[in-house]
């Protein structure tokens, strides 16, 4: 008979726990030994048995203290040299340093902004053994910079209900850079979208009169008026001053006037040579002068959208058709050529052919936090900022 069925007999008469210990028994000392009582075995060895057969009782704690946990921690510190060696002094992990980059990057110019002695601040959240050695990635919660240059400036994480999680500054607007930029990193506009009596920025009378003018450009009535029977747009002081814009009030054009024309983009006003650069990514389908426009380009980027920019005093070195273009990239300097009597850019946005006020184009504009989500998050603000003010607080009563 083997060893198990001589076993079933007696445990048969024998006790749950006997029947565990006579198991245990067996296993130390060998079918051979099965009537011999659980009593009679070695106690250790019988012990580490039932454990191999049933378990040990602390199991579960052992079990829970081998699981990860997760901690939030801050980094905060000043200034000293370069920025991220900076954060990685005050022990911000480096996937953390690029978050925090990335995000403020979109607020403050983190390469001329940021001086020796201005203080940031950085919250993330971090896994960790059992043992406290951290595992994954960190994330980053939430980041304060405060520079001389701009004062305090914070990024944090929030996901409205439905929508994406993303790091949104404390005003409630998207710490990313809209798709489309203006063209030139200091706006000014003297002339902006809409009827105007100005012609300085229209192109000369001529064969074109009620056409479209090539690759972009406004409309030329045929009777040098408008019907639309728009109201001429409000011109800036700058604007007037320069001769780049009419005069204000002006409804119809009086006797010896110029015509009303439908001006079709903006005129940023900004002296010669200063950097012009594209508001998206695209191809250039255009780079050469181009009537009153003067030295001219146009850029179609995807989703049926153009950019045209005139008046350019010269185009950045490798411009020119078919050259494939970055938001952001250099693409010529301001000047004053063409149908202008001072420096400045003319720009226009074409979506499906059709101009489109670029200062209220939708994409050319960070997204907003709006109603409930705008108080969710000013309510997360302010509980971030108590915690690191607690924190703070603590920190200082304990140095002392």
């Amino acid at each position: 008979m083997s060893g198990l069925g001589r076993l079933l007999p007696v445990a048969a008469r024998l006790s749950r726990a006997s029947l565990v210990a006579t198991f245990a028994a067996a296993l130390v000392l060998g079918p051979s030994s099965i009537g011999v009582a659980a009593d009679d075995a070695p106690h250790g060895q019988v012990r580490a048995a039932e454990q191999r057969l049933l378990g040990s009782d602390d199991e579960a704690a052992r079990l829970a203290a081998c699981q990860p946990f997760t901690r939030e921690i801050a980094g905060e510190g000043a200034v000293e040299g370069s920025f991220d060696a900076s954060l990685a002094k005050a022990g911000v992990p480096a996937a953390v340093s690029l978050e925090a980059r990335r995000a403020l990057a979109t607020a403050v110019d983190l390469g001329r902004e940021v001086a020796i002695g201005d203080r940031f601040y950085v919250r993330f959240q971090q896994a960790f053994t059992a043992a406290g050695a951290p595992i994954g990635v960190a994330h980053l919660l939430w980041a304060e910079l405060v520079t001389t240059a701009r004062g305090p400036v914070a990024v944090h994480r929030f996901r409205p209900p439905g929508g994406v999680e993303r790091f949104w500054l404390a005003n409630g607007e998207a710490a990313m850079a809209p798709s489309m930029r203006l063209p030139l990193d200091a706006v000014t506009v003297s002339s902006a979208f809409g009827m105007r009596a100005d012609p300085f920025d229209q192109p000369p009378p001529s064969k074109s009169i009620g056409r479209r003018a090539p690759m972009g450009g406004p409309d030329q009535p045929a009777s040098g008026v408008s019907g639309k029977g728009s109201a001429i747009n409000v011109s800036t002081s700058l604007g007037i001053a320069m001769g780049l814009a009419p005069l204000p009030g002006l409804k119809a054009p009086p006797r010896g006037f110029p015509a009303v024309f439908m001006h079709e983009g903006i005129d940023l006003a900004a002296p010669t040579g200063t950097p012009i650069y594209a508001a998206s990514d695209g191809i250039v389908v255009g780079a050469t002068v181009n009537g009153g426009y003067g030295n001219w380009i146009r850029i179609d980027h995807p989703r049926k959208l153009s950019t045209v920019y005139g008046h350019l005093s010269e185009f950045a070195p490798g411009i020119k058709e078919g050259v494939q273009i970055s938001q952001g990239e250099l693409i010529g300097f301001v000047g004053n050529t063409g149908h202008s009597t001072g420096s400045h850019l003319h720009f226009e946005i074409l979506s499906g052919g059709k101009a489109v006020d670029p200062l209220s184009y939708p994409e050319i504009k960070r997204e907003q936090l709006h109603g409930a989500d705008l108080r969710r998050f000013r309510e997360q603000v302010q509980r971030a900022r108590a915690e690191r003010d607690r924190e703070m607080a603590l920190a200082r009563v304990l140095t002392h």
